[in-house]
């Protein structure tokens, strides 16, 4: 099979989903599956359903076509907000956006209407991560000028935290929530359906809290294909941790010098790096680099050491090891990395275990 490739465990992905939804329903709480990291496959997309997902959230529109062409059947969130010049695509592919500005909720709603749809919105909360949110004290006037569109639907309230600013989901933050969700119910007479705390950096909360408030639904990715939680990467018990193998091929093995000699200026990734001389040195180049895979995001799963890499190129030390042209490295990879190597071309996608996937999906 072409190289490099990842391979992908599907069975244990099945097994995963399993878990957290019985893990998080066991307070009530709901899964959308966040399919931005696989790059919209189909396949893997399909066993989010056949698990009983029945919200897919991807933040590109490409990935929701791809989706919907290969006939997965789900309701459809854009979990980016969307631009000003994609909003009829958001309403013609999706059901469901996430919103946190008005005029682009008075141009879904244009659209909405001209293509006669009812576009479902959520409106985004801003508690402290400072990515997308209205402020909480500007929400009432969003709700009312909402409230008045035509063709739109406000369904519920979310939130972001973890990701820009790395502000973590605690008690305060979902009470906060909480409230504001109670608030708008009472202010304005409405029924909101989702109250989207965050993703998978929402574990801890989540085990630490005998009552979770009003919220009812989390947008998970990592803690679905890598197996743990988003604040501190700490596995996640019962959950697998290694759905996916980076395989690589070695492409050039010989003995060099630990050191670059010449005069030094900046790399190909604009960086004037330091070397320990070390000696001659049994070096190896794999043909994967910066293009494919977040090189600071690997792990490899031989006992072999990388220096470092270019677009096209890692290098490692191979003295341990003393790997031959032909051979081939394993790596584990974090969402970083996986992300890229999922949304690249040149990787070959290698699903595996779909014995196993069946026997999961048979006993949920």
């Amino acid at each position: 099979m072409k190289l490099p490739r990842i391979d992908i465990d599907i069975g244990k992905i099945a097994h995963n989903i399993q878990q957290l939804k019985k893990l998080y329903g066991s307070k009530g709480i709901q899964i959308t599956g966040v399919t931005k990291v696989i790059g919209g496959n189909p396949l893997i997309a399909s066993i989010l359903v056949k698990k009983d997902i029945k919200i897919l959230a991807d933040s590109r529109i490409e990935n929701i076509v791809k989706m919907r062409k290969a006939g997965v059947q789900a309701k459809y969130l854009l979990l980016r907000t969307p631009a000003l010049s994609q909003v009829e695509e958001v309403v013609i592919y999706t059901d469901i956006s996430l919103n946190s500005e008005l005029i682009v909720l008075k141009e879904l709603s244009k659209y909405a209407i001209r293509n006669q749809i009812i576009h479902k919105v959520v409106l985004m909360v801003e508690l402290g991560d400072l990515r997308e949110g209205i402020m909480p004290l500007e929400i009432n006037n969003t709700v009312k000028e909402v409230l008045l569109l035509k063709g739109l639907s406000l369904i519920g309230i979310g939130s972001n935290l973890a990701c820009f600013g790395g502000i973590g989901p605690d008690a305060s933050k979902m009470s906060k929530l909480s409230s504001i969700a109670i608030h708008l119910e009472k202010k304005f007479k409405i029924k909101l359906t989702i109250i989207s705390g965050g993703n998978s950096a929402n574990y801890h909360w989540f085990k630490s809290s005998k009552n979770v408030g009003r919220i009812n639904n989390l947008r998970l990715g990592e803690s679905i294909f890598l197996g743990r939680e988003a604040l501190c990467r700490k596995p996640i018990p019962k959950l697998f941790t290694d759905i996916f193998t980076l395989v690589v091929e070695v492409i050039e093995s010989k003995i060099k010098p630990s050191k670059p000699y010449g005069k030094v200026f900046q790399n190909a990734n604009g960086k004037i790096k330091k070397f320990k001389k070390k000696g001659l040195m049994n070096r190896a180049i794999l043909a994967i680099g910066g293009q494919d895979v977040d090189v600071s995001g690997i792990t490899p799963r031989q006992n072999i050491d990388i220096l470092g890499g270019s677009s096209d190129h890692i290098v490692i030390d191979n003295t341990k090891l003393n790997l031959k042209v032909g051979d081939t490295v394993e790596f584990d990879l974090n969402y970083s990395a996986l992300l890229r190597v999922l949304n690249s071309s040149y990787i070959t996608k290698n699903t595996i275990n779909f014995n196993e996937c069946k026997s999961v999906l048979q006993s949920s």
